[in-house]
């Protein structure tokens, strides 16, 4: 039975400094259903009543019902209001925790940066050499635009250095078929990403992992599996890694820079979260500019669908190599989706965007901390890291979690190694609003502590 517009324990103040006021009456609507102060069936305030009690104009409250509605929270029926809509599921995993995706930031609409990007865009270039073939190693304005945004972390960097790639993963296959070759060695950390991995197995590429502590990869044992293996690339990521969170300390870096500068290495520093985290230490491609590729993706700090990434060559090292890699792979990244993202970054855009997902992924990583009290994490990180008892078994984890409509990630994923971890990776980013992420890390932190008391007493 639907109750009436007398429940009304959801409505809070706005927030002066929280965005868009529309956004924030819908974002109270989505979290007062997700914690069940509003069912299906409630009817919600007229909407004058509404603007009354929060203190805005009519037309404020209308535009957040009527997106409201686009989201299907509510439904409208003539002559009678507005009510908390039946939930209709889509199918597959309901509350994805599986993607490291960034999450959208409160108040910044990502429709209204792609049409004020675009119209700007349009505005200052041919339309027909939008559309055409550009092949090389990015027009020197996306150049420029990129060591504007790699500046914070690296300083100063050449143009000439720079390649603009249709995402990391592209950059990274095409590194490891440049710098590797088919069946070589590749030397990786024991738990790494996937889609290093991925290139790896495309070259037929055998990946080795270099001995690590809780702190990342251990100097001597980059150097003892460079000497065992014969291997003379290693690609690590030092920031946020993923899965492990782990960041590097400043000590740490200097001393597998030195190793490597010793035994002539070539590293890839796949870096896709530094700006996530500004207090961390500079990149490793500061400490060995003569012998580091460094790559740095969009789709981690602002949006997946950018699919923009810079990569700085070596210091004298010509990027030929590598853009004659790319074409093979990928002929050239999308020049209307690279200007949207050198518009975005000259115009300030993307720095805003960039601030907006560090506050949101912040604001959820507290969240989790919370209800996952022993994973690893960083507090404006994309993921958490939560390593299972001994006697745990991550299929079954998986598996339930799955069951109740939620993804998770497994540590074979990553596994360099043949035997993984029992551990699995949270990602918090692609549930769409943190009420929604807050009941879906509450659902797996009990999932977690059903399966905890059944291993105790032995049904597991």
């Amino acid at each position: 039975m639907a109750r009436g517009d007398s429940t009304s324990s959801w409505i809070r103040p706005l927030d002066p400094a929280g965005g868009l006021r529309y956004l924030q009456i819908v974002d109270l609507v989505a979290e007062a259903v997700a914690a069940g102060r509003l069912r299906p069936g409630d009817r919600l305030p007229p909407q004058r009543k509404l603007a009354d009690q929060l203190g805005v104009d009519l037309t404020t409250v209308t535009r957040a019902y009527a997106e409201a509605r686009r989201r299907n929270l509510i439904d409208a029926v003539t002559g009678r209001g507005s009510f908390i809509a039946v939930r209709r599921e889509p199918g597959g995993p309901l509350m994805d925790l599986s993607m490291n995706i960034p999450p959208a930031p409160k108040g910044i609409r990502l429709a209204d940066l792609m049409q004020r990007g675009i119209s700007s865009v349009l505005a200052r270039a041919d339309s027909n050499l939008l559309m055409s073939y550009h092949v090389g190693a990015g027009s020197l304005a996306d150049r420029m635009a990129a060591a504007a945004w790699l500046e914070p972390l690296l300083g100063a960097v050449d143009p000439q250095r720079l390649v603009v790639a249709p995402g990391a993963q592209s950059a990274l296959s095409a590194l490891v078929g440049s710098l590797v070759g088919r069946e070589g060695v590749i030397l990786a950390e024991p738990l790494a990403y996937p889609g290093l991995l991925a290139a790896a197995r495309h070259w037929q590429v055998r990946p080795v992992a270099v001995p690590a502590d809780a702190e990342g990869p251990l100097p001597e044992g980059l150097e003892q599996a460079a000497r065992n293996h014969g291997a003379r690339v290693f690609c690590l990521t030092p920031t946020i890694q993923n899965p492990t969170a782990v960041t590097l300390s400043p000590a740490r870096r200097s001393a597998l820079a030195r190793v490597a500068a010793a035994l002539d290495l070539i590293l890839i520093e796949d870096d896709p979260y530094a700006l996530l985290a500004p207090e961390a230490p500079p990149p490793i491609a500061t400490l060995a500019p003569e012998r580091t590729y460094y790559v740095s993706t969009l789709s981690k700090v602002l949006t997946p669908g950018l699919r923009t990434a810079f990569v700085v060559v070596p210091d004298g090292t010509a990027p030929d190599a590598l853009v004659s890699a790319l074409r093979a792979h990928v002929l050239m990244p999308a020049p209307l989706m690279t200007a949207l993202a050198t518009d975005w970054i000259r115009s300030g855009e993307a720095a805003q965007l960039l601030k907006g997902v560090r506050e949101e992924a912040a604001a959820r990583q507290e969240m989790a901390r919370h209800l996952f009290p022993s994973a690893r994490s960083h507090r404006s990180g994309l993921h958490l890291w939560q390593p299972l008892p001994a006697h745990w078994d991550r299929y079954r984890l998986v598996e339930t979690a799955r069951r109740e409509g939620l993804g998770v990630t497994a540590s074979d994923a990553f596994s360099v190694e043949a035997r993984p971890p029992d551990a699995v990776r949270i990602s918090i980013g692609g549930v769409p609003d943190r009420a929604r992420l807050n009941a879906a890390l509450e659902k797996l932190a009990a999932i977690m502590s059903t399966l905890h008391a059944r291993y105790q007493d032995g049904v597991v």
